[in-house]
């Protein structure tokens, strides 16, 4: 099942539902896709159905709860970044205020000059810190201030910094999600091209490691880490500008493409 939150053609609000065959169905109960990770859920949606080209696609969670996230856990990507591989998982936090919808936009603060991408396997939390689902999403990266301060906060936690989308793919849709491809593109010119077999952690190791200290709550998102191809490690260093065009994909969970302003 793919749960997502949409404006439907003409409306004034937000609704959930499923996204199947080239349409989004809405749940005609009214519950929300939380609601859905929160029960777990899985009876289809039997409401008012939309064609999928017709809506506006909203983060599916559109304030997450908690958005941690992992450092360095692509092998190829230690390699590019000149860095030895981690002993245990290096845990980030990006704030609630970082989420924004599969479309963006992406706003630079004028304090940041080095804006990057990073493509993410990003895991969708539900009860019982159980990892109820799959989506694409970007961390968003603001390189000077990552390289100057040695908290980043406001590096990776910026406002917008965090699309996420366009669905979240339940668990039980996901055959093995060490072994997906992963892409993101630059105005068109492919930049990241993987997969989450090169994970240092694995998604059981980075659960747990979390789950030591801190509760994963139903909403929670778990971006796993990005693969080699990141513009800081280009040479010459490439970043983002403002009207340049960032798409992600990740094999079986859909695109996500949105605009840096």
């Amino acid at each position: 099942m793919k749960l997502a939150t949409f404006l439907p053609p003409g409306s004034d609000g937000p609704q959930a539902g499923e996204v199947r065959d080239k349409q989004v169905v809405a749940f005609a109960d009214g519950t929300t896709v939380l609601d859905r990770l929160r029960s777990g859920e899985r009876a289809p949606a039997d409401g008012q159905g939309f064609a999928l080209a017709d809506v506006t696609l909203l983060a599916p969670v559109q304030r997450p709860r908690a958005i941690l996230c992992i450092g360095l856990n692509y092998r190829k990507h230690a390699e590019e970044t000149g860095q030895e591989l981690p002993e245990f998982p290096m845990v980030f936090m990006k704030l609630p205020t970082s989420s924004v919808p599969p479309g963006g936009p992406v706003r630079c603060p004028e304090v940041v000059k080095r804006l990057d991408y990073e493509v993410e396997l990003t895991l969708v939390m539900g009860p019982e810190a159980e990892v109820a689902g799959f989506t694409v999403a970007n961390d968003v990266s603001a390189r000077d201030l990552q390289r100057r301060e040695s908290q980043w906060t406001r590096a990776k936690g910026a406002d917008t910094f965090c699309p996420w989308g366009p669905w979240i793919t339940t668990a039980d849709e996901v055959a093995d999600p060490h072994a997906l491809r992963l892409r993101s593109w630059v105005n068109g010119e492919l930049r990241q091209d993987s997969s989450t077999s090169d994970l240092i952690f694995r998604v059981p190791e980075l659960v747990a490691f979390i789950a030591e200290t801190c509760t994963l709550e139903p909403g929670d998102l778990v971006l796993t880490g990005t693969p080699s191809g990141v513009g800081m490690a280009m040479d010459p260093p490439r970043f983002l500008a403002a009207g340049d065009m960032v798409r992600m994909e990740i094999e079986g969970l859909g695109t996500i493409e949105h605009p840096v302003v």
